[in-house]
């Protein structure tokens, strides 16, 4: 079962044409994700500032189907995955929130888990593995 998460495109967010740019759906995925991580109870302060982990995102895309303008109701749906004891991805899928849920947009993004100091890859935190297991 996929975490959703609510949004309103705001002007912000659109470019020149009045349509959402592109970087920023990926930026209202990282919202999403913010989001799920706190429906999980992390403490989202902590897992940010933690120095001995960091789980930079390495891959990221996404796919327009519509375009979206300001005002639109979305619901971004956010489903992940691990792919190995360092590195999970997470599949977005975002829809219009106030028609038959017609699908807008999807993204990925694919995420490793490294010392930050040493810059090796680490196994992934337990707290993560629990949240990769909630969704």
């Amino acid at each position: 079962m996929p975490f959703t998460y609510s949004r309103t495109v705001r002007f912000q967010d659109t470019d020149a044409a009045g349509v959402v740019y592109f970087a920023n759906v990926l930026s209202m995925c990282h919202e999403a994700y913010e989001a799920s991580l706190a429906a999980a109870g992390i403490n989202l302060k902590t897992f940010f500032s933690d120095s001995s982990t960091a789980i930079p995102i390495v891959h990221g895309s996404v796919d327009f189907f519509v375009p979206m303008f300001c005002g639109d109701q979305l619901l971004i749906e956010l489903m992940p995955q691990q792919l190995s004891d360092n590195k999970f991805e997470i599949a977005y899928r975002i829809v219009a929130a106030l028609s038959v849920q017609q699908e807008l947009a999807k993204a990925m993004t694919r995420h490793v888990c490294i010392d930050p100091i040493a810059r090796t890859r680490k196994q992934l935190p337990e707290t993560i593995l629990q949240w990769l297991h909630s969704w």
